[in-house]
């Protein structure tokens, strides 16, 4: 599962093939980045946006849940801006907060700002996270940073409040009344790791898997040297525990044993190799970096405790190096980068200072996480999803046109591998205006195009019977706000959850679609509540099909989706400070030897990235070539794109707005009242 991302072509750039960009990876297993979607403007409804009102103007406005405005989404697919006025139109406010929480909001802004990418003065007091573009992932990376800076939040508070002078008074001092109470028995953090759900899956692949890493390249200082990155990397395995995993029976063998030692029992000068390349250009960078990174990769070793290498090419005291990081991907996920490098730049810091580089341990450790959902998977809310997942898996009346079923799939090829490029011109209103015109977020958008695009592709097969199923395998980065609540801001580990969604979509006029039409906006709402259906994220998929022993052979006989989804959000591109992700490398890429066998006939994997000419959205298709023809998959890929620029079209018209049942809190309302509603009070929406 890839999560991308190299720098993209410029901001015109149709959406042609870009050959040997990112993304490229296994969209099974692969969410992570950064990896579910999230929630709409906070406190905002997108209708009342437009007209100037608050939800309260509205007719019937007391109908209208907080959910409405606020739903909690977990994943990484949030609506970004969603058509929302650009950050300077917000002006920063105190809202009447006191002096401390006038400093907190300022401490926020200079987070939020960061973690976003946007210049301080862009991000206004008053403004909501995801009304600034935030999504799950970050909110993440902004609870982490708010607690290195004194705050503690949550990901909930971050994604719910309505502006950052709002989320000011949710947070509270590290060194407040209670902050430093801990449970009665502090969480487990070494000894025996239970099965996780991913772990399980990654037993069941096909193929080698010791070596099944990620990895991230980062810009050093000039002064950083070897001496350095031995402590650093030292400070990053004692105070993470799963980057000391043990896996006796190897790596496929996880779900049956595997541990945490204590910290301090692996000595970082054995793991760290430096490279002296004083003459290298940054133009030879790259595949020096790549030479070394490869050849790391194969003296990973998880029976002997061996998660982690690392390689600084050191180009002396006046120039940047650069350091890569090779960690098996059974102990790191899209998040944990983004906690590491975090580290990474934190110890840099310290050392420079003259300071030993110490790190904040996790909240929540991995293991104690383990626990919770070991013991959630045969919960008895839990076991009434049983049914729920079996229905979603029932074969589709028409598989994917063209697909031949397979017991085991061709191995991943860069011979079969598609990568197209929307420029900042379509994926930005893609990425804010079409989610907002349903209170939606990015997910809804990108899984309505692909579902479509999957009905138009096939129909030359089935033709114009196609009941309209389509069966997807959907990614998340799997740290949703359950299981009482654990702050997992902090945890470096492999926590991707992978679910099945069932699109019943009946026979959408696709001609309309093409041309802007109003089916357009009805499969986007069906899409929406469809999704909206799916309890926890799809979390109780994994645990049911991985971890209860009751339901596992019945879900494991169903199979998967022939087709497998990943949005890894976004990700900011062509920063060079120092400890910014280097060019030419993908970050958190997943690779592995040759051998691997794919896990669905065919997988997108798309992302966000933010450059000086704009936000340009990228996809990459891989598919086996035992069961998919390279003809056909690249007619689906550019079928997508198609789709997706016509449902940019459709937002752009006047009536392209839309209540869904999700929206409001009256039990009983379906689409069809809401639409009546609609064509009566439109005009005041």
């Amino acid at each position: 599962m890839a999560e991308p991302v190299r720098p993209l072509p410029g901001p015109g750039a149709p959406d042609v093939p870009a050959a040997g960009t990112a993304l490229a990876g296994r969209a099974s297993a692969g969410a992570e980045a950064l990896p579910d979607d999230t929630a709409p403007p906070a406190g905002q409804d997108t209708r009342a946006a437009r007209n100037g009102g608050d939800g309260a103007s509205m007719p019937g406005g007391d109908w209208m849940s907080g959910a409405a405005s606020a739903p909690e989404y977990d994943e990484a697919s949030g609506p970004e801006r969603q058509g929302a006025a650009a950050p300077e139109a917000s002006a920063p406010h105190d809202g009447g907060s006191s002096g401390a929480a006038c400093g907190s909001v300022d401490a926020l802004r200079r987070l939020v700002a960061q973690v976003l990418g946007l210049a301080a003065d862009a991000v206004g007091a008053g403004q909501g996270f995801t009304e600034l573009g935030g999504d799950s992932i970050q909110a993440i990376q902004v609870v982490s940073r708010a607690r290195a800076a004194g705050l503690l939040l949550t990901t909930r508070d971050v994604l719910r409040s309505d502006s950052l002078a709002a989320l000011a008074t949710t947070a509270r001092s590290t060194d407040g009344p209670g902050a430093g109470e801990g449970p009665a028995e502090p969480p487990r953090r070494t000894g025996p790791v239970a099965a996780t759900p991913i772990m399980a899956w990654l037993g069941e692949l096909d193929g080698p898997v010791d070596t099944y890493h990620q990895s991230l390249v980062v810009r050093t200082p000039a002064a950083f040297r070897a001496e350095h990155a031995v402590r650093v990397v030292q400070s990053l395995l004692d105070t993470h525990d799963m980057l000391r995993l043990t896996v006796p029976g190897g790596a496929g063998a996880a779900a049956a044993e595997c541990f945490v030692p204590p910290p301090g029992g692996i000595d970082a000068h054995t793991l760290v190799e430096h490279v002296h390349a004083p003459d290298a250009t940054d133009t030879e960078l790259p595949a020096l970096t790549a030479g070394r990174i490869a050849a790391a990769r194969h003296s990973l070793s998880p029976a002997d405790g061996v998660m982690v290498r690392a390689v600084l090419v050191d180009r002396g005291p006046l120039r940047q190096g650069r350091l890569a990081l090779v960690v098996h991907h059974l102990v790191v996920d899209g998040v944990s980068w983004r906690i590491l490098q975090d580290d990474l730049r934190t110890c840099w810091e310290r050392l420079a200072a003259g300071q030993d580089p110490v790190l904040e341990p996790a909240p929540t450790p991995f293991a104690h996480w383990a626990d919770l959902i070991a013991a959630d998977a045969t919960s008895g809310r839990r076991m009434a999803e049983a049914t729920r997942w079996a229905e979603t898996l029932r074969p589709a009346p028409e598989p994917l046109g063209g697909i031949c079923p397979l017991d085991r799939l061709d191995p991943e090829s860069a011979d079969r591998r598609l990568t197209l490029t929307l420029p900042p011109e379509v994926a930005e209103p893609l990425l804010t205006a079409v989610p907002g015109i349903v209170n939606g977020t990015v997910n809804d958008v990108l899984l309505t195009g692909l579902a479509l695009a999957v009905l138009a592709w096939r129909r030359p097969v089935t033709g114009p019977a196609d009941g309209g199923t389509v069966l997807v395998d959907v990614e998340g980065h799997g740290r949703q706000d359950i299981a009482g609540a654990p702050d997992l801001s902090r945890t470096v580990g492999w926590f991707t959850t992978v679910h099945p969604v069932r699109f019943d979509l009946g026979r959408p006029d696709l001609d309309d679609v093409r041309t802007d039409g109003p089916a357009a906006g009805a499969v986007l709402r069906m899409v929406k509540e469809t999704l909206r259906a799916v309890p926890d994220h799809g979390i109780g998929h994994g645990l049911l099909r991985h971890g209860n022993s009751r339901t596992r052979p019945a879900l494991a006989a169903l199979g998967v989706p022939e087709i497998g989804f990943n949005y890894l959000g976004r990700f900011p591109m062509g920063d060079s400070a120092d400890w910014s992700a280097a060019p030419g490398h993908d970050v958190a890429l997943d690779e592995s030897d040759d051998g691997l066998a794919m896990a669905h006939a065919v997988e997108v994997n798309a992302a966000a990235h933010d450059g000086p000419g704009g936000t340009a959205l990228s996809a990459t298709w891989t598919w086996a070539g035992n069961a998919c023809p390279d003809d056909r998959a690249h007619a689906l890929a550019h079928e997508w794109f198609a789709v997706l620029r016509a449902l940019v079209a459709y937002a752009e018209l006047p009536g392209a707005v839309g209540l869904t049942p999700s929206d409001v809190s009256l039990p009983g309302l379906g689409q069809a009242d809401l639409d009546a509603f609609e064509a009566q009070f439109g005009e005041l929406l």
